[in-house]
């Protein structure tokens, strides 16, 4: 604290029993002195703003994948015709591309005898592409996926190759350098009742792609 003359204000030692300037005996006013008081540090202020920063750019990150996949979803789109009748067309820089469903699909368009007993069900089509066709046919059957697959083993002979991945079993048959014949085995307790799917695919290659 300073000490000040009560009457004019003069500022006083400790020593002054009367105000040199206007002689008035000592009775110092005590006035606050200042006192400062540190700025918080910045360093919490610097790590905020660099947060927000990172933030910002994740937003705008996921803003930008979110305007990519819906650029690609809108060209997709524009090259994509599908008619009254389900037969649906693409164009790619490849060539056109045509699907036509059809759930009765014969063996003959399969390349390949369908498991006997077993029931067409959706998901069966054909499609012509600019190097070749294919024609894909699908079934359900009760029996196992091991009676299917001994069944296909034997009537695609040893020249099969059979592998396996992730509860899904496949048979495939190269006729020649043009022709394939692949079928899929697969058994879900959440889809078809529980039955066994067969997806049978007969792929015709008559040009070099």
């Amino acid at each position: 604290m300073a000490n000040v003359c009560a009457k004019c204000g003069y500022a006083l030692s400790d020593n002054h029993q009367s105000c040199p300037y206007c002689g008035t005996a000592t009775a110092a006013v005590q006035l606050p002195v200042a006192q400062y008081i540190d700025e918080p540090p910045a360093s919490k202020s610097g790590a905020l703003k660099i947060i927000l920063i990172v933030v910002a750019i994740i937003v705008g990150l996921g803003i930008l994948g979110v305007g990519v996949i819906g650029f690609i979803g809108y060209r997709i789109a524009k090259n994509v015709h599908v008619d009254p009748n389900g037969r649906m067309t693409m164009n790619t820089p490849a060539g056109t591309i045509t699907t036509t469903p059809n759930d009765n699909i014969s063996a003959a368009d399969l390349g390949v005898v369908i498991y006997p007993g077993a029931e067409s069900t959706h998901g069966g089509m054909t499609m012509e592409m600019p190097n070749g066709s294919a024609t894909i046919g699908v079934f359900i059957t009760s029996d196992s996926p091991d009676q299917v697959l001994a069944f296909y083993k034997d009537n695609l002979g040893s020249a099969a190759r059979v592998t396996s991945l992730f509860g899904n079993t496949t048979v495939r048959l190269k006729i020649n350098q043009q022709e394939f014949v692949e079928v899929r085995i697969t058994k879900s307790s959440k889809l078809d009742s529980g039955k066994t799917r067969i997806m049978i695919s007969h792929t015709r290659i008559t040009k070099a792609p």
